[in-house]
């Protein structure tokens, strides 16, 4: 997680931070949007999210022959308070600054489209196997939706939310709950 923090989410953090302190632009997502809406997706989509995304992993670690599980319960709580600070950062970056920037830039549909591949495809990044990097799509299409269509300002509220459960269902946690359930 160390690596993660240098390379990923401190860059990430400050590019958002920059363009937030300089232009304060409304396409960032700073707002809270329609805060009904946002938290009810949130609420809403971080267990559903959760639960898909580890199915997923479970339909993945059956085909691969094999599932990267937590040690042990605080093992897998450490992984969810990362996945705590990662799921915004994350957001920040490809919803608000890559999707709305290009959305108020040039047209929502080429913002939601370039921030979405731009998210999917990043994870190969990090070495993951070429199903595991496409199945980040299956959370990318939703979240990119919601970030441009729910109602009210633009908000990284309910997509941070949901981004959470979606991560903390397909690595660490969910991983340990399948196994702990033997599912896997």
């Amino acid at each position: 997680m160390a690596p993660d923090i240098v390379m990923r989410l401190l860059p990430f953090t400050a590019g958002f931070v920059l363009v937030a302190v300089v232009w304060r632009p409304s396409w960032l997502g700073l707002s809270l949007g329609d805060v009904a809406w946002q938290l009810a997706f949130g609420v809403i989509g971080a267990p559903a999210l959760f639960v898909a995304a580890m199915l997923v992993q479970r339909w993945l670690a059956r085909r691969r022959g094999a599932l990267s599980v937590p040690a042990a319960a605080d093992d897998a709580w450490f992984q969810a308070g990362f996945y705590v600070v990662n799921g915004p950062v994350e957001e920040a970056f490809f919803r608000g600054l890559i999707q709305g920037g290009l959305g108020a830039l040039i047209h929502p549909v080429v913002g939601f489209a370039v921030g979405t591949a731009a998210y999917v495809f990043y994870h190969r990044l990090g070495r993951w196997a070429w199903a595991d990097t496409l199945a980040t799509a299956l959370v990318g299409v939703p979240l990119g939706l919601a970030f441009w269509l729910l109602p009210g300002a633009p908000s990284l509220l309910g997509v941070s939310i949901a981004h959470i459960g979606a991560t903390c269902g397909f690595l660490g946690p969910g991983p340990y709950l399948l196994r702990k359930l033997h599912l896997v």
